[in-house]
């Protein structure tokens, strides 16, 4: 599976490595791609791995998703 997360509150790069490696965290999930310029991630994962549980990684992270 695919989704894609828009993110508000990036602005560096330093921002895109913590959502990255939140995302990265998560049991189930296999690729992150996360775009300073689109603030958005495409993060592909396990059906195991839910919405809610992709936005809360972000929001612990510091964003909003």
């Amino acid at each position: 599976m695919k989704t894609k997360l828009n993110i508000d509150g990036m602005s560096c790069d330093h921002c895109v490595r913590a959502v990255t490696g939140a995302l990265e965290a998560i049991a189930g999930v296999h690729t992150v791609q996360v775009s300073l310029k689109s603030k958005s991630a495409e993060v592909g994962h396990d059906e195991t791995v839910t919405l809610a549980t992709l936005k809360e990684a972000v929001t612990e992270a510091g964003f909003s998703a």
